[in-house]
């Protein structure tokens, strides 16, 4: 039986009253976190062994949470409590693992870390990234697996997957990078018991696959009945129906059914030589719960739509998308810079800031507060109008800053231009493009 926040909080210890060791302001708000499956008894520092033991079973998460890589550059999976977003959200992002190939010379390997390190992007204001590096150990003999992975260890911002099945080669580059807390991938029927004690030896968060939703359950048993810290479950990607179908399967008997042997995060292997086909595999698992994607691709045209559906499918949908509703300045603006005004939906704003940069015409955008609605949507919700537009200007103090009295509205609100020549300072209402893409051609054709 579910436990409520109240009966959690009665057996948390009353001499650390809201002492908020746990990250939490006060006791109840902990317990409350606790009942909804958020986060475990544990989680208090304090909690007595007798409560721990009582209520450990009743209030851990249903997917536990793992902890991949060491210091700074620690990653999280799992944690998750929903099937889908809507029912609250999505809790610790997709994480892309590109692979470093056993193939590769020692320079090449450490060319593809260095890329690896780099490929940072930003999109509507966040900064999207690949977050780890799988290190293939298939065909390296065990000192030059252990060199290997040592060597790259130095140079990467990010943790690692070891990749192989060699329980021997695994134990020797685990041993090189222990300190490093790296995710071994995989362990098998036919390589369990020896995976496993590497694991459990190094406290390393280990993998486990197999040919059947059965024979996955026993090897994460077995993984955690001996011991082992983290526990990833490892579908293959390339069988995407099958494994779609079984990953489904596995969330919902872990969230609905409470069946422990499968409350775990997942690791999903995509990587193929046809990056089209990788692209819409990897795209697929971040949408539908793969927590790790290993993947062979680098190059931006194949990682962004990626990250995008990452970004997207793990926004929170309880709170709007927005930025500050304030005056920004693009460029090294001055007394002739255009005047732009747009919502405060964050992707209309970067859309109209990205467009701004590729004009290079240093400008003032006002992004006037529309509780995160775009153009459209805010005009026919009544969340904006010429007198609020007005306001958010007076109030900005972008009088004082440009010598002109020109102001450019979105070409989605023609109606705005008499009134606000009417009721503010700016006399020439001047209709920009409907879209952003049009605001480069704009300002070449009608400011100087």
């Amino acid at each position: 039986m579910a436990l409520t926040g109240m009966q959690i909080y009665k057996s948390l210890p009353k001499d650390h009253a809201n002492c908020g060791d746990c990250g939490f302001p006060t006791c109840m708000a902990f317990a409350m976190q606790v009942a909804s499956k958020s986060k475990a008894i544990t989680d208090c520092p304090h909690i007595s062994e007798d409560a721990k033991g009582e209520l450990s079973d009743a209030s851990a998460p249903p997917m536990k949470l793992v902890k991949i890589g060491a210091g700074d550059v620690a990653v999280e999976i799992g944690a998750e409590t929903v099937m889908f977003r809507h029912e609250e959200k999505f809790r610790n992002k997709s994480l892309l693992a590109t692979k470093i190939a056993a193939s590769l010379s020692d320079d090449e390997a450490m060319q593809r870390m260095d890329a690896i390190n780099g490929a940072v992007f930003v999109r509507v204001g966040d900064e999207i990234k690949v977050r780890m590096a799988t290190i293939e150990l298939d065909g390296l003999v065990a000192d030059v697996a252990a060199s290997r992975v040592k060597a790259l260890a130095t140079k990467s911002t990010v943790p690692f997957v070891l990749l192989g099945e060699d329980a021997a080669v695994m134990d020797a580059a685990v041993k090189a990078i222990a300190d490093k807390k790296p995710l071994i991938c995989k362990a098998t029927p036919g390589n369990a018991d020896a995976m496993i004690k590497v694991a459990a030896e190094s406290k390393c968060p280990l993998s486990v696959g197999a040919p059947t939703l059965e024979e996955l359950a026993d090897l994460a048993k077995a993984a955690s009945d001996a011991g082992v810290e983290g526990i990833v479950l490892s579908f293959d990607g390339k069988d995407m129906a099958n494994s779609l179908r079984n990953i489904t399967i596995v969330r919902r008997a872990a969230l609905k059914k409470k069946f422990r042997a499968f409350g775990y995060p997942v690791i999903v292997d995509v990587a193929h030589d046809d990056s089209m086909k990788e692209t819409v595999l990897a795209c697929s698992f971040a949408a539908k719960y793969g927590a790790v994607l290993i993947m062979n691709g680098l190059d931006g045209a194949e990682l962004l739509p990626v990250l995008t559906t990452i970004q997207n499918v793990y926004t929170d949908p309880q709170v709007p998308n927005t930025v500050d509703a304030k005056l920004y300045e693009v460029g090294d603006v001055n007394e002739n810079s255009p005047l732009l005004f747009t919502t405060n939906f964050s992707l209309t704003y970067f859309c109209v800031e990205g467009e701004v940069e590729r004009s290079k015409v240093p400008s003032y955008i006002m992004a006037v507060d529309t509780e995160g609605l775009g153009v459209l949507n805010a005009y026919a919700g009544d969340k904006i109008s010429p007198a609020q537009v007005a306001k958010s200007l007076a109030d900005s103090g972008v009088a004082d800053k440009v010598s002109h009295r020109k102001l450019i509205i979105p070409g989605l609100l023609p109606a705005f231009r008499a009134e606000l020549e009417d009721i503010s300072d700016w006399k020439e209402v001047m209709i920009g493009p409907e879209t952003a893409s049009g605001i480069p051609s704009f300002f070449k054709e009608n400011w100087k």
